[in-house]
């Protein structure tokens, strides 16, 4: 494992740690978004099948495991313990005037479909994933955008979440060098994550590393 996929997971496992501690701690989950969650909990579902199917090694099953119960946690603890405290009246992603997550998860399945390593039920659904896991945030991202600030902590939580994409971009430019290895479906998919997380990351070091909460331009 090289020292970019191995940042991009503690990066990730960072971000995590970070949102679930903002919500047992606070007693709320006001500022995050339920259908980000529940995409994140879709994107590691089918992501991870080939867990009880094929051994890599223990780090690689443990770290799936990981993300499997967590996000499935966030989403239990948004919708069911802390359900009075969710905000879904600014939680309503909108796009090409659209305001459900499926439209985000329909195209996903359908090019996934398409375009694929391998037409099998497992390589599909872990291809859908990849797919998905690019635009997943775009719910967190207009909550953000439509509230017009966050709280540091979910700031922190976007940014480690963030870095870990773009970690991930380093890990396999390193591997086309490297090992003469590359995914150009993960790199695709995770270019386009990155560059969403664009105009945050400059707000992010300009603003809240300065201490100042992180407040969107009307």
């Amino acid at each position: 494992m090289n020292i970019f996929r191995l940042l991009g997971d503690l990066s990730h496992l960072l971000a995590i740690i970070i949102l679930l501690l903002k919500i047992w701690k606070t007693r709320s989950c006001a500022g995050i978004s339920g259908k980000s969650q529940i995409l994140f909990a879709i994107v590691y579902t089918t992501r991870y099948l080939d867990l009880f199917t094929t051994f890599i090694s223990a780090y690689n099953t443990f770290m799936k495991i990981i993300f499997i119960a967590t996000s499935l946690a966030t989403v239990f603890l948004m919708y069911v313990k802390f359900k009075a405290t969710y905000d879904h009246n600014h939680d309503t992603f909108r796009w090409a005037f659209c305001c459900r997550i499926e439209f985000l998860i329909l195209p996903a399945f359908v090019l996934a479909l398409l375009i694929n390593h391998e037409l099998s039920p497992v390589e599909v659904l872990w291809t859908f994933s990849i797919y998905l896991e690019s635009v997943a945030i775009l719910p967190q991202l207009f909550l953000v955008s439509k509230t017009g600030e966050a709280e540091s902590i979910t700031s922190h939580y976007l940014f480690a979440l963030g870095s870990y994409r773009g970690l991930y971009l380093f890990n396999w430019i390193y591997r086309y060098y490297a090992e003469d290895h590359y995914d150009l479906i993960a790199i695709v998919a995770g270019l386009v994550q990155t560059v969403l997380y664009c105009d945050f990351f400059y707000l992010y070091i300009t603003k809240v590393l300065k201490g100042k909460k992180l407040q969107l331009p009307a």
